[in-house]
């Protein structure tokens, strides 16, 4: 890219045009939706927002901790529309128990988010129950359940450099990025807890999908920078220090990700088409707000934006040897974007370039990863046209059967809409390698071998792709003897079909929905699967440990509590290591 000459396009497009979005065909692929990153209309993002402009008052009630920094901790939160309750409970652990996975059951904290203030009675209640998670019950007072770890490594070296008066190194800190990591959190009426309709509509502060967990996740950090703080202090009073600020800021949570939330996405197929719209909506009105060309104000904070991206990334430690390689590859991509910015800024406004012959000649010329980043970029540089949209994230999962439907009518809706799962050849070995069950001994997701593991019989029904295969064959068949009948007559005969005939007709129309991948495939990855639907929430430094689970960072670079009543900068996505300033002597 040594000149704006090889960006080539037409150079704008009508003011007039019809907001464009990216087709299902192109954005419903597995990969792409795999290398989606923290946006704006990510969970984390909205409930920070909502929290700063509304002023939320978050105080410690109760801090009873023994020196060891074991005991009770409740926090009042006074949200704009209620008052609510933050419990978590400090335990001693066992580093040899220490166990990330969801069949652990011990934790180093657990925690739950209640409506109201808690009082001694239900505070005892809590005591009992919630160090239990799973094996416990809560009542629907308790909107989510939570649990924590702590990072042993990186909590007992920040700890000591506190009660030894010097703040901790930020280059170590980067390797892990956070002080303790949660496993779960657990919501929307499971182990007795309120049910989303009780949160949706009663408690407009967590009205918003998953803001309840992610409030529970940015508590967890809140306490964790406090506890540390505070065994540093019980350690050597005479001595320690606080940490500093912006060290504070960009400590964020640990989280790991396993199979349990791959489902989501096929089961919830309504609710991921809303969420995506609503990205595509934000990405199409960023492209637009471009048509006319690129000022010189937006393309410095383009440019500067892709070099935090690009230090972002060679910051993050992981030892999966494709994500590190992926992460050099968009980087170098990325490289030569922002030289040919800094060489060509003046031509690129001049010549009334735009963000659509921007992203257009990504997709000629770079990986889909850095395509995506691109597009997170660009939908950043508008917060006027795409922070609405945050209202727009939730949606009743809701199915419908049209049973006057005729037969011939359904067959051309299925050619239409799934042709790619028409295009899958479910006859070649390996198309059917693979099949979804539940643990029986956590009730878990899981990815079996066929022909290897047991229980295929019974896989859970998450191969889409199949199902509208094996729906069609039988529509097909039917219509050859019965070409005037509809869907009403054919479940008379096939009510097995049903399920998938409801999911077919309602999905036909939404503009994204079902993912466009076989998901039985012997090579599929379900990693995708749960990066698609983390950069919802807000993470951010992907660490994948196999093709199954993944560990990330929560929060990290986002306001404390203590700034919610400064400035705000709402820039805090590809979290970098902070500059300290010179009065701050990491070595005093």
């Amino acid at each position: 890219m040594r000149s704006h000459h090889n960006l080539a396009g037409k150079h704008s497009l009508s003011n007039s045009a019809a907001l464009s979005l990216r087709p299902a065909s192109q954005v419903m692929q597995l990969d792409r939706l795999g290398s989606f990153h923290q946006s704006r209309l990510s969970f984390m993002r909205t409930l920070v927002r909502r929290m700063v402009k509304e002023k939320w008052q978050i105080n410690s009630t109760v801090f009873d901790l023994d020196s060891e920094g074991y005991g009770t901790a409740v926090y009042e939160v006074k949200a704009k529309f209620g008052t609510y309750s933050y419990v978590l409970f400090s335990h001693y652990l066992d580093p040899e128990n220490r166990n990330d996975r969801v069949i652990a059951n011990q934790w180093d904290l657990t925690m739950a988010l209640c409506e109201g203030t808690v009082d001694a009675e239900q505070l005892e209640f809590l005591r009992t129950n919630v160090p239990k998670q799973e094996a416990g019950r809560v009542d629907s007072r308790v909107f989510v359940l939570s649990r924590g770890n702590r990072s042993g490594r990186t909590f007992e070296y920040v700890v000591d450099e506190l009660a030894n008066g010097r703040q901790p190194d930020v280059d170590v800190i980067a390797e892990v990025g956070y002080l303790y990591r949660t496993t779960a959190a657990y919501g929307s009426g499971k182990l007795g807890m309120a049910d989303w309709e009780k949160v949706r509509t009663k408690h407009r502060d967590f009205a918003r999908p998953f803001a309840a967990e992610m409030f529970t996740c940015f508590m967890l950090r809140h306490f964790s920078l406090q506890h540390a703080d505070y065994i540093a202090a019980q350690r050597a009073p005479e001595t320690a220090v606080k940490l500093d600020d912006d060290i504070r800021r960009y400590f964020g949570i640990g989280n790991s990700t396993g199979l349990g939330m791959a489902p989501f996405l096929i089961n919830h197929p309504l609710l991921i088409n809303q969420w995506i719209e609503q990205r595509e909506t934000a990405l199409a009105r960023a492209k637009m707000a471009g048509t006319d060309g690129i000022d010189s104000q937006m393309l410095e904070r383009f440019k500067i934006a892709t070099d935090r991206v690009i230090q972002h990334l060679g910051e993050i430690v992981t030892g999966d040897e494709k994500q590190n390689i992926s992460n050099g590859m968009v980087r170098q991509e990325l490289q030569e974007l922002s030289q040919w910015l800094l060489e060509e800024g003046d031509n690129i406004v001049s010549s009334c370039y735009n963000w659509s012959e921007l992203a257009q000649y990504a997709e000629q010329r770079w990986r889909v990863e850095t395509q995506e980043v691109i597009n997170t970029l660009l939908i950043e540089l508008y917060p006027e046209l795409v922070d609405e949209l945050e209202e727009l994230m939730a949606v009743d999962e809701d199915q419908h059967l049209v049973p006057q439907m005729s037969l011939q009518e359904l067959k051309l809706v299925i050619e239409d809409k799934y042709d790619w799962a028409l295009a899958i050849d479910f006859a070649q070995p390996n198309a059917q390698g693979s099949f979804w069950y539940r643990s029986e001994e956590k009730m878990e997701p899981r990815l079996g071998q066929a022909n290897v593991d047991m229980g295929m019989e019974k896989q859970m029904p998450l191969a889409i792709g199949r199902m509208v295969r094996e729906c069609y064959d039988e529509v097909c068949a039917y219509i050859a003897e019965f070409p005037q009948q509809d869907v009403a007559h054919f479940i008379l005969q096939q009510p097995n079909l049903s399920g998938a005939i409801s999911r077919i007709q309602t999905m036909a129309q939404s503009h994204y929905g079902d993912i466009r991948e076989n998901l039985v495939h012997s090579d599929v990855l379900p990693i995708h699967l749960l990066r698609c639907k983390l950069s919802f929430f807000g993470v951010s430094k992907f660490d994948p440990r196999s093709r199954l689970w993944v560990r990330n960072t929560m929060f990290q670079g986002a306001p404390l509590i203590s700034d919610f009543d400064k400035p705000f900068m709402d820039d805090w996505q590809f979290p970098i290591k902070p500059v300290l300033s010179k009065s701050i002597d990491p070595s005093r």
